[in-house]
């Protein structure tokens, strides 16, 4: 089916990034495996091809392209050959991350951030989540206390996308501990303060690629001008966010799901059993004929979620139901294609096996499959 989003301009940068990933990223994503992080250069080296923070204004290095379907394309082509570890954290950099230095920041902080964002010297994540509290975000126990021209700032964060090698982090505090949702802000701790301190780069199910890491704050002299908009407003900041980062989490899975379906397509043609090949039984036909269904049927939603989001109308409600179908799909496809291959399925050097340990987290990041059913069940009343 034609994907009727995309203009010549959105091919000719597909092409730019498949040759990126092709020459930057697959010589060493095994490596990259092993190590459990990517060299700091591949964030330089996106900026010089112009893949990352496009929509930023010219006047700070960046292209001005208000357009998420840049983002998606590079969402896409990495998940397509299976390198959803190295990809994640470009894509958490430009779909996350960026919207809250570009909406909240003032000029000060736009004129020494956002070019070092740009060209890929500054790399960026969020830090929300703490140990105990999950998506209970007003229970987060990181505070930071006024102190003259200084928050002091205490408390840890975990599951950091992007936590070792991030030299900017968006960190959701208490700044009134005695308050909920009204007590927090965002404030920007900057690598080398006094008393922030990574803990270890998490062994996790997949993604090994992808550095997730445990961040300490003690006692963190951060600078009242590293506050993110208005004090008490950070829970807004958040939850205004959140339906970019989800349909980014979205598009991740229907890549991952394409690609299943590609390689899976290749082996029951190729592989024989009882001297017929394996995709000329009538049961692989039938399961890979509802594998293409349904990631028709995704991939089609996300476009029309992209062009919401494009034109200010993608609602809280729509992102959560793209984010929890889009997940739970792929790791169905992905399950499916697992069995199709058989033993080779569960062998790591098939990097089917690679998507099915790596697929897993996105039921549960960016809010659980249970909270995006929460959310659309409160907005039909329920």
């Amino acid at each position: 089916m034609d994907r009727a989003i995309f203009e010549p301009e959105h091919q000719d940068f597909r092409e730019s990034v498949r040759r990126f990933v092709a020459d930057e990223i697959m010589p060493n994503f095994e490596q990259w495996e092993e190590d459990g992080i990517v060299p700091r250069e591949l964030f330089q080296k996106a900026g010089e091809k112009n893949m990352l923070a496009m929509s930023v204004e010219e006047e700070f290095g960046g292209l001005g392209l208000k357009d998420f379907r840049f983002n998606q394309i590079i969402g896409e082509e990495g998940g397509y050959t299976g390198a959803a570890g190295a990809i994640l954290g470009i894509t958490l950099h430009n779909d996350v991350c960026l919207p809250y230095f570009e909406e909240y920041c003032t000029d000060a902080q736009k004129e020494r951030w956002l070019p070092g964002i740009v060209d890929g010297s500054l790399i960026t994540a969020v830090a929300m989540t703490e140990p105990g509290i999950g998506s209970d975000l007003a229970s987060m126990s990181t505070k930071a206390i006024r102190s003259g021209d200084h928050y002091i700032v205490d408390g840890s964060k975990t599951f950091i996308t992007n936590g070792i090698n991030a030299d900017l982090v968006i960190t959701a505090v208490k700044t009134d501990p005695k308050e909920k949702h009204r007590g927090m802000s965002l404030v920007i701790i900057e690598r080398g303060m006094d008393g922030f301190e990574r803990g270890r780069n998490l062994d996790k199910v997949g993604m090994h690629s992808q550095d997730t890491a445990e961040l300490f704050f003690n006692e963190v002299p951060v600078p009242v001008g590293n506050l993110l908009g208005n004090e008490g407003d950070g829970f807004k900041y958040l939850v205004s966010n959140l339906a970019q980062e989800r349909l980014s989490i979205a598009v991740a899975a229907i890549a991952a799901a394409q690609a299943a379906l590609n390689w899976t397509l290749e082996y029951v043609k190729e592989r024989y059993a009882f001297g017929t090949p394996v995709g000329s039984f009538q049961n692989s036909r039938f399961q890979m004929a509802e594998i293409k269904t349904e990631v028709d049927i995704g991939t089609n939603y996300i476009d029309q979620c992209t062009a919401a989001l494009n034109e200010g109308k993608l609602t809280v409600e729509d992102a959560a139901q793209a984010k929890w179908w889009a997940t739970e799909m792929a790791d169905r496809v992905i399950d499916k294609c697992v069995q199709l291959h058989g033993g080779y399925g569960y062998m790591m050097e098939y990097p089917i096996a690679r998507a099915y340990t790596d697929n897993r987290v996105t039921r549960i990041y960016g809010g659980t499959t249970e909270i995006m059913k929460e959310i659309v069940g409160r907005s039909m009343g329920l």
